[in-house]
């Protein structure tokens, strides 16, 4: 006897992305590397783990430690950047500026102290339209 499956059937709406042209490259480059079917597939897995990232921090409470790695071109470090380390500089431990690529910096800032205020300074950062990538690492 024969068992029958049963088929799920998954409702998918269609939305519209503005893509800066250099990243849809390193995207359509990326998906092609790693064996992606489609954009689709590459942008819904990235958002799985963004929303996955961010309900571990939104899940952060006491005291903790993390790193902060973020990506920006070097003509925007301007004051805005610096004016969020400096409003932030009592979590702050020490950070590290590195010049990669052609026109790119990484800076990976360590943070030490309590989770609402480094949770504030990972969403001050990423709220930064300069700043390309913002990555985190908590303890």
């Amino acid at each position: 006897m024969r068992k029958q499956r049963k088929l799920i059937k998954i409702t998918m709406s269609i939305i519209s992305v503005s893509i800066p042209e250099n990243l849809l490259e390193k995207v359509d480059s990326h998906m092609q590397e790693q064996g992606f079917a489609n954009r689709s597939e590459i942008i819904r897995q990235a958002l799985r783990a963004y929303l996955s990232e961010s309900r571990k921090l939104s899940e952060l409470q006491g005291k903790l430690a993390a790193t902060i790695t973020i990506i920006y071109k070097s003509e925007s470090r301007t004051e805005q950047i610096i004016g969020i380390q400096h409003a932030y500089s009592s979590v702050i431990a020490t950070f590290l500026h590195i010049h990669v690529e052609q026109d790119y910096c990484i800076e990976i800032i360590v943070a030490k102290g309590e989770a609402k205020t480094i949770k504030a300074l990972i969403t001050a950062l990423k709220a930064n339209k300069q700043i390309s990538e913002v990555k985190v690492t908590t303890l």
